[in-house]
């Protein structure tokens, strides 16, 4: 073979040496690119999964600390309402109270009173022989109804009349506003057995905190309505 066709085929072979590794190159450059994107796409994916993770934890905590303020702003709100209601309560508790203070100022009126409530004590004692204690203000009238207070409690129990003890110690006196906050009664009795283990407390007052704490209920309820 001539030197020019062995050189020529050396040529030939180097050309396709070198299109064979220029393909292959492209063939790498291309794959490498093609994992680059995939890799870069998949950093990309995790980041926003971050992002959005990070974004609904936030969003959770703000949505938390709005039921917190919201819960807070509302018990508050109820707090103050219920404050409201029992400033309304009181006071109207205070001016029923001065209203029984008027009662005793009817002799007539307060007389039969009285009689009811020593009547209804002994009704719920029936015992054979209380101890009955009033203010030293109502002394004689609670005398003066004594014996028909007994003789209508028996006809009505059925039963022989008690043996009624008026006691030496007396109830406090009414309200004053000289004494301020001292202890006072508005009016009415304690009734008790002798041994003092049963008491029927049957003052006006005590039967004014009964009738409050009955009708609270109702009272709150029609304060609410009215808001």
């Amino acid at each position: 073979m001539k030197d020019a066709d062995v050189s020529k085929q050396i040529q030939q072979m180097v050309r396709f040496i070198c299109q064979e590794a220029e393909e292959k190159a492209n063939e790498i450059s291309v794959s490498a690119e093609e994992e680059f994107n995939i890799e870069k796409l998949q950093l990309v994916e995790a980041e926003k999964k971050k992002i959005r993770q990070e974004y609904e934890r936030k969003a959770k905590q703000v949505e938390v600390r709005k039921k917190i303020e919201y819960s807070m702003q509302l018990n508050a709100s109820r707090i103050k309402v219920l404050q409201v209601q029992d400033d309304i309560v009181n006071a109207m508790k205070e001016s029923a109270g001065k209203e029984l203070l008027r009662i005793s100022d009817d002799p007539k009126t307060y007389k039969k009173l009285l009689q009811g409530l020593i009547v209804q004590s002994l009704l719920r004692l029936k015992e054979p022989s209380v101890l009955l204690r009033c203010r030293e203000d109502d002394l004689k009238l609670v005398e003066s109804v004594l014996e028909e207070s007994k003789r209508e409690y028996a006809q009505k129990a059925k039963v022989t009349a008690p043996k009624v003890t008026v006691d030496s110690v007396f109830l406090p006196p009414p309200p004053s506003s000289v004494e301020g906050h001292g202890l006072s009664c508005s009016g009415g009795v304690v009734l008790a057995s002798q041994d003092g283990k049963i008491v029927c407390e049957n003052t006006l007052d005590a039967r004014l905190d009964v009738a409050f704490r009955q009708k609270l209920p109702e009272i709150r309820k029609r304060l609410l309505q009215g808001q």
